[in-house]
């Protein structure tokens, strides 16, 4: 019976792939040419997925990534992190005073460029492939780390007073709310792209984060609490790269397969919620674009009216509106998830779902990539190229400090047809990670092999979901 269900929640999944066959270029008015049909791409991706997982379950017959398997690659020197550090003071010091006395046109502004082009996705694709290039340049935690410094010399050996134990039941909830609330002010707050706004807010994430270090200790608050470096550590996990402090003060650099790391993703409280605030974030970016959403009539129209007669203005109806969709994005692909979870569940009862949704949270990790990159890939290879006029003139006011204030964003180097290449590539290659991900843990965990197959039937079923989300974001936006 379960079978049957399962290949029924299939079919019909697979069918639903048919639906997005309208425009397919996210976000950017670039023209397609491809050469076969938009809606075979769909078809191909339910084929690539459900392929992957008849190989896996035929040619995978024991677990292979329970213990990682890594090679040395090279050393980085101690002192390079303090430099690190140093420059991402100063790269704050420069983006809080741009918002502020700079000119408050956006297009003119260093701050919102840079926030939310160069920090949330530059950084985020360069962890992907390079390990956490965040942490060693978090200015929070170096400045922090610089006073701790100081105090300890100035106490010329004597113990200094002990930080508070973090509390093991907060986990990274704190974090999960924080990557929340950054998607609430770069999807919702009308006042999102004002540079003294953006610069403000800056300052006070900023005292926030040294009040809980201050309190908790620099390292275990970073770890947990800190948005921003938890959200990039998670990305940083599926790098073929691994960087680890070593006796000496340096780092050692380990080479490994990608995507393999996030089987090492240890379960705090909130760290599920993480994953899927990343994934529901990044969906409904997409989403509240596309025709569903801003169509005359559509879900944006009637939530903006009935706030409306609820008394609110119109600003006000506008972000209680876009709020209820975030809101509700993220519970979605948390109940996609929770449905899989429980479908699983059926096969062994021994196994409660709070315990399998701990147990097979990584395997959402190559999903958000592929979400990430799929949506994200456009503005990273235009709008970056901004950074060459705003480095020259980051007050906007006319200067040129480096040759470079009258270069222009070069569209040509993007072709319609690469960007959708890229984003269902990556959406594809996300999902069949995830799904061997989720088959390798389920070897661990089942006894019989023919059990682990047979759960992943409904961890089947949720890769096609998220792929068919993925892709009919794709196809209805503008």
């Amino acid at each position: 019976m379960s079978r049957r269900l399962a290949v029924g929640t299939l079919g019909g999944l697979a069918a639903a792939l048919l639906t997005p066959a309208s425009a397919l270029a996210h976000g950017l008015v670039l023209r397609t040419d491809l050469p076969i049909p938009q809606w075979l791409f769909a078809w191909a991706a339910a084929v690539v997925l459900v392929v992957s997982f008849v190989a896996l379950a035929t040619l995978w017959p024991a677990p292979r990534l329970a213990r990682l398997r890594e090679r040395p690659l090279g050393r980085c020197p101690g002192w390079l992190e303090p430099v690190c550090g140093a420059i991402g003071i100063a790269l704050f010091v420069l983006v809080v005073y741009a918002g502020i006395a700079g000119s408050q046109i956006t297009t003119d502004n260093f701050t919102p460029t840079w926030i939310y082009v160069v920090f949330w996705v530059g950084l985020a694709f360069a962890s992907i492939l390079f390990g956490d290039a965040f942490r060693p340049f978090n200015p929070w935690r170096a400045f922090a780390r610089a006073v701790s410094w100081l105090a300890a010399r100035a106490r010329r050996g004597r113990p200094g007073s002990q930080p508070l134990h973090y509390p093991d039941w907060l986990g990274r909830w704190p974090a999960a709310l924080g990557i929340l609330a950054y998607a609430w002010l770069e999807l919702v707050y009308v006042n999102r792209d004002v540079p003294n706004v953006l610069a403000f807010l800056a300052l006070g994430y900023a005292a926030v984060q040294l009040v809980g270090m201050s309190l908790y200790g620099i390292e275990a608050w970073t770890d947990r609490a800190d948005a921003f470096a938890v959200f990039f550590a998670m990305f940083a996990r599926m790098a073929p790269l691994r960087w680890e402090p070593d006796a000496a003060g340096g780092w050692r650099v380990w080479l490994r397969a990608p995507f393999v790391g996030a089987t090492q993703l240890d379960l705090l409280p909130g760290t599920l919620a993480v994953v899927i605030v990343m994934i529901g974030s990044t969906s409904f970016d997409g989403f509240e674009v596309g025709t569903l959403w801003v169509d005359p009539g559509g879900i944006f129209d009637k939530l903006q009216s009935w706030f409306l007669t609820l008394g609110a203005g119109y600003v006000g109806a506008d972000e209680l509106a876009a709020t209820v969709g975030l809101v509700a994005t993220v519970a979605l692909v948390a109940a996609m998830f929770r449905l899989g979870v429980r479908g699983m569940r059926s096969i062994n009862a021994d196994y409660d779902s709070d315990q399998l949704a701990r147990t097979f949270a990584h395997t959402l990790l190559p999903i958000s990539i592929g979400y990430f990159v799929a949506h994200y890939f456009s503005l990273l290879a235009f709008q970056g190229q901004a950074v060459y006029s705003l480095a020259s003139d980051p007050l906007g006011n006319g200067a040129n400090l480096f040759g470079t204030a009258n270069v222009q964003v070069d569209y040509s180097v993007l072709t319609g047809n690469l960007l959708w290449y890229t984003q269902v590539g990556a959406l594809i290659i996300g999902h069949v990670a995830g799904l061997t991900l989720a088959h390798d843990r389920a070897l661990t965990l089942y006894r019989r092999a023919r059990d682990a197959t047979r759960s992943q039937y409904w961890m089947l079923a949720v890769m096609i979901t998220f792929t068919s989300l993925g892709l009919y974001i794709l196809s209805s936006t503008y």
